[in-house]
């Protein structure tokens, strides 16, 4: 029996209610009306029930899926998905800083460029290659310990004399009993932990980057929604996708076209994956952080909505202003902060977390205030917690690169994907390869693998410079 993730519309019910519950809109009729007809909760941990649903439950809930989705949602002003009405957020500072000419339109139909932004002399192929690498590093520093519980992963650093965090996991020296409790990730622990790094292994934090660089040489700039997800059917096998993506891609086969593809049956759409393919947005626009934000905007409607896309903005716009070499973290994460509506749930997180950064000396207490904060009502994988807690990292170790990744990681929820993101602002801030410790960066010998493309095995010095290519291209 196959019971694939993150598919099954029982399975999706009860994350798609938690949803409704959170975004403004008033779910407890339909829940009623699920639980009486003997409908589960939400998978735990897997994505999938463990048994198939009867015909009778599997149709009811595509039904309630879509009687959901009509529901009015009383967050609906402050937190729009149409990027024109995002862009009625935004202060007019951020607004000068954009170079796209005319009104905007849908976010799959890009204005036509002015100019593109002329990139400062700190944006060097050496930057690039330090940013490629910090994202890889944070990946693998959190890959073993993604979907453990936080007192999990400290007891399990703190078994080996490795708390606060340092450097990467490792089993050696871990009790057996710990272990039994708290097990590795299945996936990750053979290729992640000290002692068993032989180059970056695959994970969809790089896979992503490596897509959008492909929609970059293959469409420039003015690249569309249905661009983007045309090179995902053309270099992105399915089984490699999950939540937000995996949905987005099940509808694309199915004939939806964007933005559709973010909103039919996927209750993931406010998660983390699309922060997760922002950074070569923000790359390739140093000093615009709002071009940067309107290009993953346009990547990001493929898959998600209201806050899921708000995170990529700020991710893009964070990362466009770093990557001019002349901007602290404090004012990179400001900025970042511009791009997204101010009275979104997304923004007040950031705030709060960016706020107990600053006031709290001791990280883990920052950390606590966090999971008291959201753990609660937000699932691992949702982008309000993790964009929250990136903030956090990169405020409290002021933008150091081992002080953001170990903080980005030891905070929990999605250890990876927070990693990497931490790691690729903090990499390129530190601004070249040298600059990064070499207990971090001797371990991943220059070579990523990966299912897309022909990029397997490529180096991350060529990474940079292919990416540097995109830089200047119109």
């Amino acid at each position: 029996m196959l019971r694939l993730t993150w598919v099954q519309p029982e399975d999706l019910i009860g994350h798609e209610l938690r949803q409704a519950s959170q975004d403004g809109r008033e779910p407890k009729a339909i829940a009623t009306r699920w639980r009486a007809a003997g409908g589960p909760d939400a998978p735990l941990t897997a994505g999938a029930s463990p048994t198939p649903a009867s015909r009778y439950l599997r149709q009811l809930a595509k039904d309630l899926l879509d009687e959901l989705a009509d529901l009015p949602s009383t967050l609906a002003d402050d937190e729009p998905t149409d990027l024109e009405k995002i862009r009625a957020h935004w202060p007019p500072s951020c607004g000068q800083s954009c170079r796209w000419g005319g009104t905007g339109g849908r976010s799959s139909t890009p204005p036509a460029r002015v100019s593109a932004p002329t990139p400062t002399p700190a944006t060097t192929p050496q930057h690039l290659e330090a940013a490629w690498l910090g994202r890889a590093v944070g990946c693998l520093l959190g890959k073993p310990v993604e979907k453990l519980p936080l007192e999990a992963i400290r007891q399990l650093a703190h078994s080996t004399g490795n708390w606060p965090l340092t450097t990467y996991f490792t089993a050696r020296g871990v009790p057996a009993e710990l272990l039994t409790a708290h097990p590795w990730n299945r996936r990750s622990a053979t290729t992640s932990l000290a002692e068993n790094i032989d180059g970056m292994p695959e994970d969809d934090d790089l896979n992503y980057p490596l897509l959008n660089l492909l929609v970059l040489q293959r469409h420039g700039r003015t690249f569309t929604t249905t661009d983007v997800a045309r090179t995902w059917l053309d270099e992105l096998p399915a089984g490699r996708t999950f939540t937000a993506e995996r949905i987005a891609y099940r509808n694309l086969l199915t004939g939806l076209e964007p933005p559709h593809t973010a909103r039919h049956r996927n209750p993931f759409r406010e998660w983390i994956g699309a922060l997760i393919r922002a950074d070569v947005h923000g790359w390739t626009n140093p000093g615009d952080p709002a071009a940067a934000a309107e290009q993953a905007h346009r990547d990001a409607t493929l898959t998600h909505t209201a806050n899921g896309v708000y995170a990529a903005m700020f991710a893009a716009a964070t990362i466009a202003t770093a990557a001019t070499g002349e901007h602290d973290i404090h004012t990179c994460l400001r900025t970042g902060l511009t791009v997204v509506p101010p009275h979104s749930r997304l923004a007040q997180a950031v705030r709060h977390a960016i706020q107990l950064a600053h006031e709290q000396p001791d990280f883990d207490t920052v950390v606590d205030a966090l999971h008291a904060t959201h753990a609660v009502t937000h699932h691992w994988v949702h982008a309000v917690p993790n964009t929250a807690l990136i903030a956090a990292a990169l405020t409290h170790a002021n933008g150091d690169f081992s002080g953001s990744v170990c903080r980005a990681v030891s905070g929990g929820w999605d250890t990876d994907s927070n990693g990497a993101t931490a790691g690729s602002v903090a990499g390129l801030l530190a601004g070249h390869p040298a600059a990064l410790p070499d207990r971090w960066t001797a371990p991943l010998k220059n070579r990523l693998a990966t299912s897309i493309g022909d990029f397997d095995g490529i180096g991350f010095d060529a990474l940079a410079h292919l990416t540097h290519r995109e830089t200047h291209r119109p």
